[in-house]
């Protein structure tokens, strides 16, 4: 008998509440079965006023006193239903989730729309180990908001995020309603930048000066980068893609025959360091190489990438970097 009871409550609750471990990665619906409600203190309050103009009521048998329970009552239940309304029905979808550096606050989004004709006011959002929500919206009908919720980062690698919690207390406050929400989103935190890390180091050695290419033999054209000069602009390609519509400006790319590759190799740096610090500073000299729009290329481990710069490039060092020793995917 208890064991059918406790077997029929875990199947009961396992439909409305979700898994340990299991993540919303679609849009999402805020179903009847996924709101809570509860009275607030303000709401408990107001009941034992009720209790108490009950019982005068009935004591001194006045009627005006019956009457304006009745309708405080009425006001109440009134409340309750619309602050459950006003979230239930709610559509979640996680939003764009962009890498950082360690130290820095992870940005994840999150995107409520409201597909019913019922306007939502102070729907209040933030992960669950918030004490204080620091996000709120209001939600149109056939609106779409968007809230960026941050959290504090403190090493490399993925950073799962706890659950998120929606609440609101609209339109009275004498009821709160609650759900919550496991996002599928990660945040890919980068190693920090080592301060003062040394001079960016050549193929083979470490060197104060490393030579990018040349203007010896054309290699073709990339996107421009600040710094480079007017004479180097690539005029037809520009013609031919005008910024004014979208265009990029564009400069054209020289290679010398004698200078030195710029390799960044992570066994190249002195062993006796820590690994993170390693890590930090090979961080640094891919920065530092992007800045100065040098080719390099990278050796970490089994990563091996050829001489290359561009926002793609620095963003697979950047990952190799992350997940160093961590596991690849989350």
């Amino acid at each position: 008998m208890a064991q059918g009871f406790r077997g029929w409550v875990r199947r009961s609750t396992g439909a409305w509440l979700p898994r340990a471990g299991k993540f919303d990665a679609a849009e999402i619906e805020i179903k009847s079965r996924r709101v809570f409600i509860l009275p607030t203190r303000a709401g408990l309050g107001f009941a034992a006023l009720l209790l108490v103009l009950l019982i005068g009521s009935v004591n001194y048998s006045l009627g005006l006193g019956f009457g304006l329970t009745f309708l405080a009552v009425s006001c109440a239940l009134v409340d309750m239903v619309a602050t459950y309304r006003n979230l239930a029905h709610l559509r979640l979808q996680q939003g764009r989730v962009a890498p950082v550096f360690a130290g820095q606050e992870a940005q994840f989004e999150l995107l409520l729309t409201n597909r019913t004709r019922l306007a939502r006011y102070a729907v209040w959002a933030d992960f669950s180990n918030v004490a204080e929500p620091r996000h709120v919206a209001d939600i149109a009908p056939g609106a779409q908001a968007t809230m960026t919720l941050s959290l504090p980062t403190v090493e490399r690698g993925w950073l799962a995020p706890a659950r998120v919690k929606l609440f609101t207390r609209f339109p009275l406050g004498l009821f709160q309603a609650w759900s919550y929400w496991r996002p599928a989103a990660r945040a890919l935190v980068y190693p920090r930048p080592e301060d003062g890390a040394p001079p960016l180091p050549l193929a083979g050695g470490a060197g104060n000066n490393p030579r990018p290419g040349g203007n010896d033999d054309f290699a073709g054209v990339r996107s421009y980068q600040a710094g480079d000069s007017p004479r180097q602009m690539a005029w037809r390609q520009i013609a031919r893609l005008d910024p004014e519509i979208g265009g990029q400006l564009m400069t054209k790319h020289f290679e010398g025959t004698g200078g030195d590759q710029l390799v960044l190799d992570f066994d190249a740096v002195p062993a006796w360091l820590d690994v993170e610090l390693r890590l930090a500073r090979m961080t640094r000299w891919v920065l530092d190489a992007e800045a100065q729009a040098l080719p390099y290329a990278f050796r970490l481990g089994a990563v091996r990438y050829d001489a290359a710069n561009g926002a793609a490039h620095q963003a697979a060092c950047l990952r190799a970097l992350a997940l160093y020793g961590r596991v690849e995917a989350p």
